[in-house]
């Protein structure tokens, strides 16, 4: 019996209609907290993936490890901690970590693909368009993406950061169903089990706000580079563009797949129930806001209640030396940010016309491009919900 004969014997009904499904898997759990790559646990989560490939559903795999697959094929050198030799370690280890995975998934009978990021390729509205492009050509020819930041050229101004975020924006780049962060914690807690034994885990998330990012600790292993705060960031990120997120151990026996059939495993992070569609995805995805606009209290009414444009009359200040056409964003008087938006103006433009209404932005400039600040299209409110 051949494995993928086993896999379809094996196999239960699906019990979901076909959807595309993020896995972002941990240094931590392609490791198991030691300092190599746990090749037996690897092979196990490709089998739940293979599964899932199936029952008709596509596949994505973000993946971390390169700088610890670097250093173990070069038997754990004595480096400086730089830039360059993490850049090193991590052009070598990618090569290694890529053809475990190409090795892996061949057992079940799929290719993979390999797609590097760096934080400039989602910047440029073409640019994210290529991307998205790319990675849905290799989910319709029936190729599991694997993808990871380009560390050995990412410099600190193009770096993503973290693979939490990274694979949040993959999964608003495949337009997907379901995201699942795995990492060394079955989840979110009430407090941090780590020092207190009655934390609960939170099974459910409906609004993320500051209570809950307090619950976010740091990175338990330091062998990665993201923590629970990251994750919760990778969770919002996700949620307000339509897509599910859940937390949980990659150590958990049928994870994968249990979360997939919506059976209880770590924290699940509901969807807003309008998700964004493309353009809005791209502001909240791409490029990192290169400014401030502070508004009073009727434009920050407008905006987040009524879905309206900012208009000028309601700016108040504006922080940076953005250009036209780049991303803004929006703050309350008391300091709470509530939106992001591409401005139809530059700031010095904006501060110029700040209070001012529409009607007289040409008078008061000699040119105008627009009555609006930020039109509705181009805004997208994330402020705690």
């Amino acid at each position: 019996m051949t494995v993928q004969d086993a896999l379809r014997d094996g196999d239960i009904a699906a019990t979901v209609s076909s959807q595309t499904i993020v896995v972002k898997l941990g240094t931590s759990v392609l490791t198991g907290g030691s300092q190599h790559l746990d090749q037996a646990h690897m092979v196990e989560l490709v089998r739940q993936c293979a599964r899932l490939r199936q029952q008709g559903h596509q596949v994505i795999i973000v993946s971390s490890g390169a700088i610890a697959a670097g250093r173990e094929h070069l038997d754990y050198p004595v480096l400086a901690d730089t830039v360059a030799n993490k850049q090193m370690l991590a052009a070598v280890g990618q090569c290694r970590l890529i053809q475990t995975w190409e090795h892996l998934f061949s057992l079940y009978g799929f290719q993979v693909g390999q797609m590097l990021l760096t934080r400039a390729d989602l910047d440029h509205r073409e640019r994210f368009l290529n991307a998205r492009d790319m990675l849905h050509a290799l989910l319709d020819n029936g190729i599991i993406p694997i993808v990871n930041e380009n560390d050995a050229v990412a410099t600190s101004e193009i770096k993503v950061g973290d693979n939490d975020n990274l694979s949040a924006l993959v999964a608003i780049l495949a337009n997907a169903d379901k995201l699942l962060l795995l990492t060394d914690q079955p989840g979110l807690f009430t407090a941090d089990p780590r020092t207190q034994p009655d934390a609960e885990l939170i099974r459910e998330v409906h609004t993320i706000d500051e209570t809950l990012r307090k619950l976010a600790g740091g990175s338990v292993t330091g062998l990665g580079t993201g923590g629970m705060a990251t994750k919760l960031q990778a969770a919002d990120i996700g949620r307000r563009a339509g897509i599910e997120v859940t937390i949980a151990a990659g150590s958990k026996p049928e994870v994968i797949q249990n979360v997939v059939a919506g059976n209880s495993a770590g924290t699940r992070f509901l969807p807003l129930e309008s998700p964004l569609e493309s353009r809005k995805r791209w502001i909240l995805a791409g490029p990192p806001p290169a400014g401030d606009i502070t508004i009073d209290t009727g434009a920050v009414t407008a905006v987040t209640q009524k879905g309206s444009s900012l208009l000028s009359k309601g700016i108040v200040r504006v922080k940076g030396d953005f250009a036209r056409g780049e991303v803004a964003r929006i703050y309350s008087v008391e300091g709470q940010c509530l939106a992001r938006g591409i401005c139809r103006y530059s700031a010095a433009d904006l501060r110029r016309i700040a209070g001012a209404h529409s009607q007289q932005i040409a008078d008061i400039l000699g040119y105008e491009y627009g009555p609006v600040a930020i039109h509705r299209d181009d805004l997208v409110v994330i402020g705690d919900q």
